[in-house]
């Protein structure tokens, strides 16, 4: 009975180096992402054809989550001590095969549903590449990032059958710019502390878009309206952490930044005139947020 329970304690710390290494937590705003994007699009692909998608979207993530931690295995064994790697709790080598294996998967999967959506899942998987290879030595890979969630959008659309118009890029632009700002905010995490606060202004972008549709498209004002209001209330709690910068407030900032990219969906999916998805999309920060409390979220 007891090498059963010692057992059943290693699977779920084995279980759980993974789930930090993937930061699991983050996840349904990959899927409020995959949601917009083939809304905005008018896409119309099956329930079978929008799992392909969601799953080729969390294998993308999740194998930048990996690679990410592979990369970064000598900053964070000075910086973060805490994670799996310099832990000794997984081999560097491992993380980076398991995370190009699921990156490989994702774009497989997606050139099976089309070669459009293939070439779409392998722009996603280079940029996941590029930002994993240089994001902390150049001052642009927040820029990358952003792209990374473009493409999220991009994917979904195209995958589904969606047309790539106005509705569609405006979005995925938004979508870049707050993760952009977010980003920015990330790459002091570790020091627990924010430079220059100006760079954040990029945040304004999504905020202004966002009001644009729901004063011009066609859905539901008094719901649109009202979820514009909370991802502005929910980003100007965040900015006032980074803001205020007191010990755990940048963390604090980033991971509430990451949930409200959910919110951002949110909002344009409401005022597509489309309030239960709208609403799954509210779940999806609230998920995140959540699960955040579990996992870390970065």
């Amino acid at each position: 009975m007891g090498a059963t329970a010692a057992g059943r304690q290693c699977r779920r710390r084995g279980a759980d180096v993974w789930l930090r290494l993937g930061r699991v937590s983050n996840l349904p705003t990959v899927w409020s992402n995959a949601l917009a994007g083939a809304l905005l699009a008018g896409a119309s692909g099956s329930l079978a054809a929008g799992l392909v998608v969601l799953t080729a979207l969390t294998l993308s993530y999740l194998g930048g989550m990996y690679l990410n931690d592979a990369c970064d295995a000598t900053i964070d064994a000075r910086e973060r001590a805490d994670r799996p790697i310099p832990r000794g709790e997984v081999g560097r080598a491992t993380v980076a095969l398991i995370g190009l294996a699921l990156l490989a998967s994702a774009v497989l999967l997606l050139f099976a549903t089309g070669v459009a959506a293939g070439t779409a899942g392998l722009a996603l998987a280079a940029a996941v590449l590029l930002y994993d290879l240089r994001h902390k030595d150049v001052s642009w890979s927040p820029l990358v990032m952003g792209g990374c969630r473009l493409l999220c959008y991009l994917v979904a659309a195209i995958a589904l059958g969606g047309q790539l118009g106005a509705p569609l890029w405006l979005g995925a632009l938004g979508l870049a710019c707050h993760v952009i700002g977010l980003t920015y905010a990330a790459r002091q995490e570790a020091y627990d502390r924010l430079g220059a606060l100006w760079p954040l202004g990029i945040l304004a972008v999504p905020l202004l878009l966002t009001l644009a549709a729901v004063l011009l498209m066609p859905g539901p004002t008094l719901l649109a309206a009202l979820l514009w209001l909370g991802y502005l209330a929910w980003g100007l709690r965040c900015l006032a952490w980074l803001r205020r910068r007191a010990p755990g407030d940048v963390p604090r900032a980033v991971v509430g930044l990451i949930a409200a990219i959910s919110l951002y969906d949110a909002v344009l999916i409401a005022a597509l005139g489309q309030p239960l998805p709208a609403l799954l999309a509210v779940g999806a920060w609230a998920a995140t947020l959540q699960l955040q409390r579990l996992s870390a979220g970065t």
